[in-house]
Formats: C-alpha cells, sequence, structure tokens
C-alpha cells in the first residue's frame, strides 16, 4: 500500500489559492493510478516514487507545475516543457489539467516504465533553449549591480524569463520600477525569482 507524506499535506496547504485544487488533484490522480505510490519531499517540493521517481509536483506564485522523470518517453513531442517545468505546461485552473483519462493514461504510462526498468538517457538538451530578450531598462539596472548582473548571467532561460515576465507583467510605471529593484535585490543575495516558493 501506497503512503502519504504529511509534508505534502503542509505544502499544498502553504500553496496559492488557485493552486490547491491542482496540486490536490494531481497528488489523488498519481494515487489512484499507482495505490502503491509513496510520497516523499525532495528539492523542496513533492515527489512520488514507485520503483524509483515516478513523478513529482510543485507550486509557484502565479503557476503549478507537474512532470515524470521519466517524461520524454511519457509524452513525447506532447510535452510543454518550454513553458514551466515539468511536461504539462503553466497550471493555472484546474482547465489547464489534460482530461482525468488522458492524465491516468500518462500516469499507468510512467507506472510501466518502471515497472520495466526502463532508463532514460540523460545528456545534454536536444533543443536549445529559447533566447529571452533582456528589457532594456533591466539591462541597465544589471550593469549596476555586478552581483546582480553574475546571478541573471548564470540563470537558466527559465528562471531568467521568470524575472522578465514579472517585470514586464507591471502595470504601471512605479510598480515596474518597484519590481526591477527587488528583483536586482534579489539577484544580488544569488535568488531565483521564485525563490520564496522553494520550501525545504
Amino acid at each position: 500500500m501506497g503512503t502519504r507524506d504529511p509534508r505534502v499535506d503542509a505544502y499544498i496547504d502553504k500553496a496559492g489559492d488557485f493552486a490547491k485544487p491542482i496540486l490536490t488533484r494531481l497528488r489523488d490522480a498519481v494515487h489512484n493510478a499507482c495505490p502503491d505510490v509513496e510520497e516523499a519531499m525532495k528539492w523542496s517540493f513533492p515527489h512520488f516514487m514507485y520503483k524509483g521517481m515516478l513523478c513529482s509536483m510543485a507550486s509557484f506564485k502565479q503557476h503549478a507545475a507537474f512532470g515524470f522523470w521519466k517524461g520524454s518517453l511519457v509524452l513525447g513531442d506532447r510535452s510543454k516543457n518550454d513553458e514551466a517545468m515539468g511536461q504539462l505546461g503553466r497550471l493555472t485552473t484546474l482547465a489547464d489539467l489534460p482530461p482525468k483519462a488522458v492524465l491516468a493514461g500518462y500516469l499507468k504510462k510512467a507506472v510501466a516504465l518502471n515497472d520495466e526498468g526502463v532508463k532514460v538517457k540523460r545528456g545534454p538538451a536536444r533543443v536549445a533553449p529559447k533566447p529571452v530578450r533582456t528589457p532594456a531598462d533591466l539591462v541597465a539596472a544589471l550593469k549596476k549591480s555586478k552581483a546582480a548582473q553574475t546571478t541573471f548571467a548564470g540563470l537558466s532561460p527559465s528562471h531568467k524569463r521568470e524575472y522578465i515576465e514579472w517585470i514586464n507583467e507591471a502595470k504601471t510605471d512605479e510598480t515596474r520600477a518597484r519590481r526591477l529593484q527587488k528583483a536586482l535585490e534579489w539577484m544580488a543575495e544569488g535568488k531565483s525569482r521564485n525563490w520564496k516558493y522553494l520550501r525545504a
């Protein structure tokens, strides 16, 4: 019989209101598809274990994400991992999830791969990450802080995109300036945009 980890309950409880039903449905879907699954917290977010890593889910400020350990074999070309961590893209409402039967099919395929002991070759990415356009005001601000500039240069394209989207989504010049200042502070401390949501 599988196990439920109280730390996963706590993680869901602390998630944003939009994310709670998404994470709850994903968790239930995993347990329904694989009654022997065991929960664990790894890298500060919930993972599901069955004969090794099976899948994981995470919540951020504006979206949730779900990924299979062997995602390329489970979803292939249907993967949306260019949109967010995992293969299901940015999840902001229950409607963003695949239909229940489709999700169950993905999960059963992931379980079968682990049952068969299939390994995924971990090598260099097949597709070069999409370049990220840095707005001029961020470029100018980064020139004023060597520490922030170094952090930003070392971020992955998806982490750079999180900062850029957050700044670009500001509705007023005042909000944009505030976000730009906050981004510089965080980057000077070596932090990614969503550092607050990476819980231990």
